[in-house]
């Protein structure tokens, strides 16, 4: 049989044993945690591990229900917080049952009743606005929570579309795994996990999609015995398909330049078959950590280069200026388009933030660009929908390198995506609303010959 978990942040917890608290219980805590968040301005994850090391008799199931009550709850945060006129925890959670789970006030007061551990009973004030609280006359941050500074960019990226894009922004993401066609097919591991009721991935050929339970649950991958064999990772379609569309090939030699945990260097090694020669590193050592237990599991062959800390830290990939087939350039950014998973995340976004983003995309565009050989490519990906993170960033490359021009990505890989996705001046655009993953874009350059 298995067990049920809850992912945050493309983690998943522990098993889950029966529940000790009740629905009530449950939201005090949420409540508490949510009031913790914002009065210490600190990432929920942080917030909730903090609770659960404090409250060690709640279970893990109540832990994982809490945690999905709070990521609820700051995904509809502006909004529950205009509909209720209060920005508190307690206010937020309210709204948040009407806004994003769809309970009625006869239930909402049903669970605030004062009981012991229950939240207190709701107020007349409450009880007004969970009747007659509206989003009608909201503006666009607030009916689309989300940090009003960014509107100005989103909107000139999505124009019309923008408030259905930052309202399925705030949906639930759903659960992908990439089939580790290494190992096995994917009607194969369809058939594996047959179970858990999988559905393929409306664009990726290498994905399925594993249903969530009405409260945001879904199976505990970690311990599934295709999953500690190497037979697939968790990752999102959108990840996939940016994955396909850096068009890696057989006998070339790649460099993930901004490999992180190692994702798209092991997607990469089985849509090469192995039969490329893929290096991987990040400026980071420590988010290269993961990648060597996900290496001996899936049976992708990987070289992993891993800087030195310090400062007379050298080049690792020196030698390889000039010479390099493609450069895959998973960019840090501000994440934008993840912001269905890490919905904290765009509570803590600050315009410093995305000028330094900025500032790390351009350095790691030029080095990308030293590495290429002659007609060579370069394949620029960003989890972002700023236009200045996207766009901006390829314009930026071409204005500093005259020896780099961009050539149209080709959608060929992933058939039935050139109707999913925004075409933008410089690339492609992934979203939410429009093709139903995170918001990834990639754009295509390459070295002139």
């Amino acid at each position: 049989m298995r067990v049920q978990a809850w992912p945050q942040d493309g983690k998943f917890n522990e098993t889950f044993p029966e529940p000790i608290l009740t629905p009530s219980a449950r939201l005090s805590a949420a409540i508490e945690i949510l009031d913790d968040i914002a009065d210490r301005r600190r990432p929920a994850a942080d917030a909730l591990k903090d609770w659960g090391l404090a409250h060690r008799y709640a279970g893990s199931g109540d832990r994982a229900a809490i945690a999905s009550l709070v990521y609820d709850g700051l995904r509809r945060r502006a909004s529950a917080a205009w509909v209720m006129g209060a920005e508190t925890g307690r206010a937020i959670v309210i709204g948040m049952l009407r806004l994003q789970r769809g309970l009625a006030e006869p239930s909402i007061a049903s669970l605030f009743d004062g009981a012991r551990f229950a939240p207190p009973p709701l107020t007349e004030d409450e009880r007004k606005r969970l009747a007659e609280g509206s989003l009608a006359d909201a503006p666009p941050d607030i009916a689309g929570d989300a940090p009003a500074f960014v509107l100005p960019s989103l909107t000139a990226l999505l124009g019309d579309a923008l408030l259905p894009e930052l309202r399925a922004l705030g949906r639930r993401a759903p659960l992908d795994i990439r089939v580790n066609t290494l190992k096995q097919s994917r009607e194969e591991a369809f058939a594996a996990l047959a179970d858990l009721s999988p559905e393929t991935t409306p664009l990726s050929a290498l994905g399925l999609r594993i249903p969530l339970g009405e409260d945001g649950r879904g199976p505990a991958l970690h311990v599934d015995p295709l999953f500690l064999e190497g037979g697939f990772e968790i990752q999102d379609e959108g990840s996939q398909i940016a994955s396909l569309l850096a068009g890696a090939k057989p006998g070339e030699t790649v460099v993930d330049l901004c490999a992180g945990g190692g994702g798209k260097s092991l997607a990469l090694a089985a849509i090469t078959g192995n039969a490329a020669h893929i290096i991987a590193t990040d400026a980071d050592p420590r988010r290269l950590a993961p990648i060597h237990e996900r290496l001996r599991r899936s049976g992708a062959q990987v070289e992993v280069r891993t800087p030195r800390t310090g400062k007379a830290r050298a080049d690792v990939l020196a030698d390889l200026d000039g010479t390099v087939d493609r450069v895959l350039v998973d960019a840090p950014c501000t994440g934008t388009g993840t912001w269905r998973r890490n919905p904290d995340a765009k509570w803590r976004l600050r315009p410093g933030s995305l000028a330094g983003r900025l500032a790390e995309q351009a350095e790691v565009l030029d080095r990308a660009a030293r590495l290429l050989r002659p007609g060579g490519t370069l394949v620029y990906v960003t989890c972002s929908l700023l236009p200045e993170e996207n766009d901006a960033a390829v314009d930026g490359l071409l204005q500093r390198s005259g020896a780099i021009r961009p050539v149209a990505t080709d959608l060929a890989p992933v058939p039935g995506l050139d109707e999913k996705v925004r075409k933008t001046a410089r690339g492609i655009q992934m979203s939410p609303a429009l093709t139903g993953t995170d918001g990834f874009y990639v754009a295509t350059l390459t070295r002139k010959s």
